[in-house]
């Protein structure tokens, strides 16, 4: 894959491709892995001194899948696609990576899709993963430099995701919110979490969309991304989610799952120079829990 970048300020080749999140190791990818570097047009190293005017191009080699990742051929549903993101709708139940409990996940998937497509590049790369029993959009870089460059994005916290949410609770939820608690692990479980003071800071805000009773629809934005940081923040507010057994929250209004789904995925495309936003509606399992409720 070739890329090509306009020089502003005289420096060092590798200085410049610094500038463009072209890190030291992919550098040394480019170097002994098949790809190369050109200044106007004629082949250089990473040292070579450019000049303003200049036009640094490099070719990136294509990238090999990793062999303990078994591809599987599932349809997927595709949200957007181009030569460097893939944007999916997850379903609920199925995990974003393998692991000892879990081996049709979404990273199997995506490669058997990559295969499938013959694509030159057929490593997974996962930007934004989901919780096993949350629904929504997952964002994919097809390739390591558009994996480096969201990474950055992520630490940015620039990358935003907004998440629809049922909840239940005694008390009155207010219309909108902040929750400022630090989440930690608990002490009897590897797997769940709670807010307390040896945690780390964790914020989330909502909004009420609509009510149904005890029930009530959210719109939330994570400002950071801890373990089941929505499931605990609102559990500790009195309110957890529909479905969510691990943490009390209701079984008996027809969804089984936690009620969590990614409706909104916006981002900075670097290549395309703009900011893109991907909107989901709401899933067919919340959509009958509500008709239930207003009847």
């Amino acid at each position: 894959m070739r890329f090509s970048f306009d020089v502003h300020r005289p420096g060092k080749v590798k200085s410049l491709l610094k500038e463009h999140d072209i890190s030291k190791g992919l550098l040394a990818k480019i170097k002994f892995k098949g790809g190369a570097i050109y200044v106007n047009g004629h082949e250089r190293n990473a040292i070579y001194m450019v000049d303003i005017g200049d036009t640094i191009t490099v070719d990136i080699p294509d990238e090999l899948p990793y062999e303990k990742l078994e591809p599987i051929e599932v349809p997927l549903s595709v949200v957007a696609e181009d030569d460097h993101f893939l944007v999916l709708n997850k379903p609920s139940g199925v995990a974003s990576i393998p692991s000892v409990n879990h081996s049709n996940t979404m990273a199997n998937f995506v490669k058997g899709y990559f295969m499938k497509k013959q694509y030159p590049n057929l490593q997974v790369h996962i930007v934004t993963r989901l919780d096993r029993d949350t629904s929504g959009l997952m964002l994919f870089a097809k390739h390591g430099y558009a994996h480096a460059r969201l990474d950055k994005q992520l630490q940015q916290k620039a990358i935003e995701k907004r998440y629809y949410a049922l909840v239940s609770g005694d008390d009155e939820l207010p219309s909108k919110g902040e929750i400022i608690a630090p989440i930690a692990r608990d002490e009897d479980s590897i797997i769940t979490r709670r807010v307390h003071k040896s945690g780390k800071y964790a914020h989330t805000s909502y909004q009420v969309v609509a009510s149904y009773g005890k029930v009530h629809l959210v719109d939330i934005q994570l400002h950071t991304g801890r373990t089941h940081q929505i499931r605990v923040h609102f559990a500790h507010q009195g309110f957890p989610l529909l479905g969510d057994d691990l943490y009390g929250g209701r079984m008996d209004l027809g969804i089984t799952r936690q009620a969590l789904h990614c409706h909104t995925l916006s981002f900075f495309d670097p290549f395309k120079k703009e900011r893109v936003v991907h909107e989901l509606g709401l899933t067919n399992d919340f959509g009958n829990v509500i008709m239930s409720l207003e009847k």
